[in-house]
């Protein structure tokens, strides 16, 4: 029996599915009135299900003409993975979700396993040995993102 949450899910992918345009655009409390759920369900489903490592980019926007927009990246070499790391936050990034990323980049060829490997390395804590957690993250995701940004444009 599917839980709740995966009938969210499974919606929203076959919104996606059939949506012409590279996204799909919804209300939160609009989504919460079809399934009969509380506004802060949407909010769980799009946090678990439609991460940036799993390979959506969502945005929102709230207010009385607010919205959410979730995007399925899909083109590796194209305006959606800049669009992507510029998303990436200090305060909410975290190695094992950048590894996540750089699993899925790496299956859809958008890096070698070398250099997939190579910004792997740069995620591990043990580099960063005498910094706090904090700062520790800030220099892991800004030689993440740098790393991503020089292959991704392929630039150097």
């Amino acid at each position: 029996m599917a839980s709740l949450t995966d009938d969210i899910e499974d919606y929203l992918e076959k919104l996606l599915a059939i949506s012409p345009r590279n996204y799909v655009e919804i209300q939160r409390a609009e989504l919460a009135r079809k399934f009969a759920c509380v506004p802060s369900q949407v909010n769980y489903v799009l946090n678990s299900r439609f991460s940036l490592a799993r390979g959506y980019l969502v945005e929102s926007r709230r207010g009385g003409g607010g919205y959410i927009r979730i995007y399925r990246i899909t083109n590796p070499q194209g305006r959606s993975w800049a669009e992507t790391l510029s998303r990436i936050d200090a305060a909410s990034f975290e190695p094992a979700q950048a590894q996540q990323f750089l699993k899925r980049l790496y299956e859809e060829k958008a890096l070698s396993r070398r250099e997939a490997q190579m910004i792997n390395t740069l995620l591990r804590d043990e580099h960063y040995r005498g910094l706090g957690r904090e700062e520790r993250r800030r220099v892991q995701k800004k030689l993440f993102k740098a790393s991503l940004e020089a292959i991704l444009k392929g630039s150097y």
